[in-house]
């Protein structure tokens, strides 16, 4: 809470024998369901004392309410965050490199650190399309996954990059562990996703979802788990995690789509095994093709070191 709104006023004629909270409601413009919780929270004096929401108001009567002012859970905080890396840096856009632990912008129910507020932080003049929150962002990457991602600081790319991703035409390169070993070794994976019917954090393969298709090779076969390649030709909400948890190898340390926790203790990993390694695409200003990489953070090549060890 950052301060508060203080307002007197006295009950007028015509809201004789009024309930409280409708009569807050009437004279401060709030609803009904504010008012109740400002009664119940003790914000509220009748002729100074507190009162109940369903008590009645008498003309002449004071009404004193203290309107606490609520920090907006969507307002960017500039805040530099440690660990962000920034591979180029242009006009146009700036690439990053981000770290497991970090959000791409607010949202309802995160209050860490956020690569937009890193960016505000660090002084990077962002484009000021999409929603306020989202300035600059085509692409976003889950809290729990790591790696490349670019953000627009020009109008002018921000449409051009929009453009590209809903066209499909960025080339995005993830590695995975996964559980198991996928058969075939090689695929696609064209399975549509929607939110999950009993948890809305979660997603899943759903008849009504929308169409998601996932590429995927693998790379390395070891006892335990399999490092693949994968290239996005869509981009919905934890569509690898969903893919791959469908096929029954979901990725190491996913715990939310039903991995192993033995196992992630075993590799000593707190999320899913999965980073975004390269990000290919026409540079919005030069039209040439650019490509920018990232390499494995700590704790996924140690996870996998443990895995490739494990006989």
């Amino acid at each position: 809470m950052s301060g508060a709104d203080h307002r007197v006023l006295t009950v007028p004629e015509g809201l004789d024998g009024e309930r409280v909270d409708a009569a807050m409601a009437r004279l401060f413009g709030l609803s009904r369901t504010r008012s109740a919780d400002l009664i119940s929270q003790g914000y509220v004096l009748l002729d100074g004392s507190t009162v109940g929401k369903s008590d009645r108001v008498l003309p002449g009567s004071t009404l004193d309410v203290t309107i606490p002012i609520e920090a907006d859970p969507l307002a960017v905080v500039p805040e530099v965050v440690e660990g962000i890396r920034i591979i180029h840096d242009d006009d146009a856009i700036v690439v990053i490199d981000k770290p497991v632990g970090v959000a791409v912008h607010p949202s309802p129910g995160w209050s860490g650190p956020t690569v937009v507020g890193h960016l505000a932080g660090a002084g990077f003049r962002i484009s000021t399309s999409g929603a306020s929150e989202r300035q600059g962002i085509v692409q976003r990457l889950d809290v729990g996954t790591s790696g490349v991602m670019v953000i627009c600081k020009s109008e002018h790319a921000y449409s051009v990059l929009k453009n590209a991703f809903r066209h499909r035409t960025v080339d995005k390169v993830y590695h995975a562990l996964v559980q198991g070993h996928p058969d075939p070794l090689e695929g696609t994976i064209d399975a549509p996703i929607g939110r999950h019917p009993k948890a809305d954090y979660k997603f899943a393969v759903m008849a009504d979802g929308r169409h998601s298709v996932t590429h995927y090779e693998t790379l390395e076969a070891h006892r335990f788990a399999s490092l693949l390649e994968v290239h996005l030709e869509t981009g919905r909400t934890h569509q690898i995690r969903v893919h791959m948890a469908a096929l029954k190898h979901p990725c190491v340390g996913d715990l939310t789509y039903g991995a192993d926790p033995t196992l992630a203790a075993r590799v000593g990993l707190q999320r899913q095994w999965l980073h975004a390694m390269r990000l290919g695409f026409e540079h919005p200003e030069t039209g040439e093709q650019v490509e920018y990489e990232s390499s494995y953070p700590d704790d996924l090549a140690h996870a996998l070191d443990v895995i490739r060890d494990a006989h």
